[in-house]
C-alpha cells in the first residue's frame, strides 16, 4: 500500500474549519482511494509574531517526527505551497529518495518570492529540485517558466477540483427562504478573506454605484477577518458613505456555504491577484453566474463565456458586469451553461485521477 506525506502551511482545525479546507478535501479523497496519507501542517490561522513563531516551531517538530520515524517509508511527499513547505519536502528526497510533488497556489509565486532575494532563490531551488510541479492556474505556470526558468515539461496545471456532491444546483427560491433572504431582492455574494487584495473596497464602490440605479439588491460578504484594522476601515466606509444592506458573516462549513452559493443571484470575486479562484468554480458548479477580475487564474477559468471578466480595481467595470448578470436573462443563462461545462471539466474525481498519475500510482491501483 502506497504511503504519502502531505506538508502544508494551511489545514483546517477546530479553531478554523475552513483554513486550507481544499488541502483537507484532497487528503480525504486520497484516503478513499486506499492510500495511507499522513499530514504535517499548520492548523492555526492566527497572525502576529508570537503565534507565527509558535505554530512554525510546532510544524517543523512534526515534520521532523515524520522524517525521523517514517522518512524512508514515504513513496511521495507532496508539499502545498513552495516555501517553506517545499523546502522541508526536499529533505525527504535528499535522504530517502522520495518522489517530491509541489503544488503552487498563487501567493507562493507572485508574493512570497518578492519579499527577499533569499526567498526568491529558495523558491527557484525548490522548483528546480522537485520531481513534479503543480500550478493551480495557467498564469502561475507562465510565471514559473518566465521568472524562475523552470522547464515547461515539469509543470502541470492542476487545480484542487470542485466537489460536485456538495456544490450542485438547487432551488434558489427554497434556499432563499431557508437562509431568510428577501425573495424579491437580487443577492450578491463574495466569499474570501476580508483583505484589501481581494478587492473588497472595489466591491463596495461597485455595489454603491448599482444602488443608485436599483434598490432591490443586497451584498453578502462571507470570510475571515485577516486584518482588524482593514475591517474597521471598511466599517467606517460603509457608515460614512451610507452604504445600506451590506452583511458580513464568519466563514462557513462547505455544506452551508454551498447553500449560499446556490441561493444568491451572482457571485463576485474582485481580487487584485488570484492563483486560481476555487470559490468561483464552486459558484459555477452551483449554477450561479460569476463576475470576477481579469487577473491570474481567473482570466483562464472564466474564459469561453464561463463568467464575466472585468478590469481589476475598477468599480465602474465591476458594477457593469454585475448589472449585466442581474438584468440580462439571456446572458445569465449562457453563463450558467458555460459554467456547468467548466465545473464538469474540473470535477474533483477527474482531478484526483490526474494526481494519482502524477504520483505515478496509476499502474498499481
Amino acid at each position: 500500500m502506497k504511503r504519502v506525506l502531505i506538508i502544508s502551511n494551511m489545514y483546517p482545525s477546530k479553531r478554523s474549519s475552513t483554513y486550507g479546507i481544499f488541502v483537507k478535501n484532497q487528503v480525504e479523497q486520497l484516503r478513499k482511494k486506499g492510500l495511507i496519507v499522513e499530514v504535517a501542517a499548520i492548523k492555526d490561522p492566527r497572525r502576529g509574531k508570537f503565534h507565527t513563531i509558535k505554530k512554525h516551531i510546532v510544524w517543523f517538530m512534526k515534520i521532523l517526527y515524520f522524517f525521523t520515524i517514517r522518512g524512508k517509508k514515504y513513496d511521495v511527499v507532496h508539499a502545498h505551497y513552495i516555501f517553506p513547505s517545499g523546502w522541508a519536502a526536499l529533505l525527504f528526497k535528499k535522504f530517502f529518495k522520495a518522489r517530491i510533488v509541489i503544488t503552487s497556489h498563487g501567493g507562493d509565486i507572485d508574493q512570497m518570492p518578492q519579499k527577499s532575494k533569499r526567498i526568491f532563490r529558495k523558491t527557484k531551488r525548490i522548483l528546480q529540485a522537485s520531481d513534479q510541479v503543480l500550478a493551480v492556474g495557467e498564469q502561475l505556470k507562465v510565471d514559473m517558466i518566465n521568472k524562475f526558468g523552470i522547464s515547461e515539461g515539469k509543470i502541470t496545471v492542476l487545480n484542487m477540483g470542485v466537489d460536485r456532491g456538495i456544490f450542485s444546483p438547487r432551488n434558489k427560491e427554497e434556499l432563499k427562504q431557508k437562509l431568510q433572504l428577501r425573495k424579491q431582492t437580487n443577492h450578491i455574494l463574495f466569499v474570501g478573506n476580508i483583505i484589501e487584495a481581494k478587492g473588497i473596497i472595489d466591491l463596495l464602490d461597485a455595489y454603491n454605484l448599482l444602488r443608485k440605479k436599483v434598490n432591490n439588491i443586497e451584498l453578502h460578504i462571507i470570510g475571515s477577518i485577516a486584518n482588524e484594522e482593514f475591517k474597521r476601515f471598511i466599517d467606517e466606509k460603509i457608515l460614512s458613505e451610507n452604504i445600506p444592506k451590506v452583511s458580513f458573516y464568519k466563514p462557513k462549513e462547505q455544506t452551508e456555504l454551498a447553500k449560499w452559493m446556490s441561493a444568491v443571484d451572482v457571485f463576485v470575486l474582485p481580487s487584485h491577484i488570484e492563483g486560481f479562484g476555487l470559490v468561483a468554480l464552486e459558484a459555477m458548479s452551483s449554477h450561479t453566474p460569476v463576475v470576477a477580475t481579469k487577473v491570474g487564474g481567473l482570466q483562464y477559468l472564466l474564459r469561453d463565456g464561463a463568467g464575466i471578466l472585468v478590469e481589476k480595481q475598477n468599480a465602474k467595470s465591476l458594477a457593469k458586469g454585475i448589472e449585466q448578470v442581474l438584468f440580462d436573462e439571456e446572458k445569465r443563462q449562457q453563463l450558467i451553461e458555460a459554467g456547468e461545462k467548466k465545473a464538469t471539466q474540473y470535477d474533483q474525481e477527474i482531478i484526483l485521477s490526474k494526481l494519482l498519475k502524477i504520483y505515478d500510482f496509476h499502474n498499481e491501483r
